[in-house]
């Protein structure tokens, strides 16, 4: 299924949130209740400006809209909620 936002939205995927430390040690879900913050653009709406996809960008911690599509997160974020691209 394909997701194509309308307007000044686009479509992002999150990163994964890292279930290892850097010593190794495994972390349980409950553990990591922290949301990420960057992922992945999977597509951009007609009026959107600065970012293509396949970019890597920063956004707001609680923006955007989360949905599940195929057994994958996806976030439809605004204008607003995306801060920074990732170079």
């Amino acid at each position: 299924m394909e997701i194509k936002p309308l307007g000044e939205r686009v479509v992002v995927k999150p990163e994964k949130e890292e279930e290892k430390t850097k010593g190794g040690i495994y972390l349980p879900d409950t553990a990591s209740k922290e949301k990420p913050q960057k992922g992945e653009v999977i597509a951009v709406g007609p009026d959107f400006k600065g970012v293509k996809k396949g970019d890597k960008v920063i956004f707001a911690k609680y923006g955007g809209t989360e949905i599940k599509m195929d057994e994958e997160d996806y976030l439809i974020l605004s204008t607003d909620d995306v801060l920074a691209v990732i170079k």
